[in-house]
């Protein structure tokens, strides 16, 4: 009989313990606290070379040629991150990702964009960007929707600028000034 009483009594609590939890729901609350946000600020420059020799920017969507502004072309990028504007400077990472051209008005891309890092202190830690660039605008600002390794839980901003002195049909450059909060 105390046996069969301890056994109720423990599957209660933990039934009771349970429901405290999760809620009742599917999903549970954690009561895990991150340790304090970091704010860091990155400035680099990233490359499209559009060759016939060693591309970093492909063509996989085209679009006929009716459609204004290029709309509904998709790119694949894998560009080359640099600390200064030369594509001879200091490499600091690849810009990887995906973009289309997703706009009828205007030469506005769709972006989704991975940073990843393989200099430095940020070596293996990549930052997600996705959001909408206006190419033909100045300070043009993108979200920052998360990260990982160092920039796990990250969130921010990017303001590019096309770097038009030095960028050509063929060797477009971009400068990219990042803003991030991160544990």
């Amino acid at each position: 009989m105390a046996s069969a009483l301890n056994f109720l009594l423990i599957t209660l609590i933990i039934s009771i313990s349970f429901t405290t939890i999760t809620h009742g729901a599917f999903s549970e609350q954690s009561y895990i606290t991150l340790p304090s946000e970091k704010l860091t600020h990155l400035h680099f420059y990233y490359h499209d070379i559009r060759n016939d020799k060693n591309p970093t920017v492909v063509q996989i969507v085209d679009t006929p040629k009716n459609v204004p502004n290029g709309f509904g072309s998709i790119f694949a990028m894998d560009d080359v991150m640099t600390e200064g504007p030369e594509l001879t400077s200091k490499q600091v990472g690849r810009a990887q990702g995906l973009f289309a051209l997703a706009s009828l008005q205007d030469l506005g891309m769709t972006m989704l964009t991975n940073f990843a890092f393989t200099e430095g202190i940020y070596a293996g830690s990549t930052i997600s960007m996705l959001g909408r660039n206006p190419i033909s605008e100045e300070n043009r600002e993108m979200p920052i929707v998360g990260g990982t390794g160092v920039f796990r839980f990250a969130r921010g901003f990017a303001i590019a600028n096309s770097v038009m002195p030095i960028s050509t049909p063929q060797h477009f450059v971009v400068e990219y000034n990042i803003t991030l909060s991160h544990p």
